[in-house]
């Protein structure tokens, strides 16, 4: 039975626009078959550097400008349809299960959707699930195991009782070997609201 879900935020929330954003970076020079900037893409978004430093060593190693950056790195970002957060708020009423957010999300880009969403709007969000775990935050990030078992044991949560919905198989599937039971949801294809009615609980 399950007892517990733990909701990804992009493309499961806020739309992403994960193309454009690929493609803004290949602009910049940053490639992502390229392997060179993953470790301080990494970092930032487990917090281990500042949006300062961040922006700074691009600037330095792209001759680029901090605006060019920000513009490129945010404009992932799309429209969080009101459906879903009326979807989130019905669940929480309900008490049924204990809820929580787990997101691989840096500085830039939480920033931008609390000044687009205004802080009204992203408190009514966020109120919504019991822990709202941010990767830059508690310095852990998806699909590493630790960033799973630490919201496991923290929460004192049983794998088995216990729902995870990603929008990328890597992360649901390094979920999965820990015994969470996993939803790979399929942007554009399927959407959070339906959890219930097409039988993913």
């Amino acid at each position: 039975m399950i007892k517990n879900i733990i909701f990804d935020f992009g493309d499961i929330f806020i739309n992403l626009d994960k193309i454009k954003f690929a493609n803004e970076l290949q602009k910049l020079g940053i490639s992502q078959n390229d392997n060179t900037f993953t470790p301080i893409l990494n970092e930032y978004e487990m917090g281990l550097i500042s949006t300062e430093d961040f922006i700074n060593y691009f600037k330095e190693k792209l001759q680029v400008s901090s605006h060019e950056i920000k513009k490129a790195w945010n404009c992932i970002l799309l429209d969080f349809p009101i459906e879903r957060l009326k979807f989130i708020k019905k669940l929480a009423k309900q008490n049924k299960h204990r809820l929580f957010l787990l997101s691989n999300t840096n500085d830039l880009h939480i920033s931008w959707i609390q000044n687009n969403w205004g802080m009204d709007l992203y408190n009514e969000f966020k109120t919504c699930f019991e822990k709202f775990y941010l990767s830059h935050e508690i310095h852990l990030r998806k699909p590493n195991n630790n960033i799973y078992q630490f919201v496991l044991t923290e929460n004192n949560l049983q794998a088995n009782e216990t729902l995870f919905i990603d929008d990328t198989e890597e992360n649901t599937s390094a979920a999965a070997m820990l015994g969470i039971h996993t939803w790979n949801l399929i942007p554009k294809k399927e959407d959070v609201v339906d959890l219930f009615t097409k039988n993913h609980i």
